[in-house]
């Protein structure tokens, strides 16, 4: 539901479309792929993964933060966890967002086709999907990973909403 509605934002407050002219399909890819990679993918790397990964970060998280500043093993897995998130942003979700995309979009039913035209598309826009994913997603983890572990997926959540908004908004026709 989140990404579906902030592929709404998108098109009806930032482009300004009126409702009759909303993309459905557009808004299908967000709610299908929010569904699946941010509903379930993600929550069970960051949740399941990052537990067995980084033990002893939920000490970290809960200090001040001066005395974070001071925790070398804390900061060591601060810097870890933003690393291999925006890795799996890079190399995972990017990829996996444009064969969702194409498969929506595709008039055939050959999923080969899809990946396919998804990773064309992945490739076309790596230069400035990457530079976008590290410059948004890089600050927000460190925030993300940093703040009490019961706050970190509501921040989580804020930030994904207003990213999902901009990736509608940059990358969601089927142009």
């Amino acid at each position: 539901m989140k990404t579906s509605a902030a592929d709404l934002v998108a098109q009806c407050v930032i482009e300004q479309k009126p409702v009759y002219e909303v993309d459905w399909k557009r808004n299908l890819v967000f709610c299908l792929f929010g569904a699946v990679y941010l509903g379930a993918f993600q929550y069970w790397y960051q949740v399941n993964i990052f537990k067995r990964m980084f033990t002893g970060v939920e000490k970290f998280t809960q200090q001040p933060v001066m005395a974070k500043l001071r925790d070398g093993p804390g900061l060591l897995a601060l810097g870890a966890q933003t690393a291999l998130d925006l890795g799996m942003l890079t190399f995972v979700y990017l990829p996996t967002f444009y064969v969702f995309k194409a498969g929506v979009f595709s008039s055939v039913w050959d999923a080969s086709e899809w990946v396919k035209g998804g990773i064309g598309s992945y490739t076309k826009n790596w230069n400035k999907d990457v530079f976008d994913v590290f410059r948004v997603w890089g600050p927000a983890d460190i925030v993300c990973f940093s703040v009490p572990l019961w706050l970190r997926l509501p921040v989580r959540h804020v930030v994904s909403f207003v990213w999902t908004a901009y990736l509608s908004f940059a990358r969601g026709s089927n142009k």
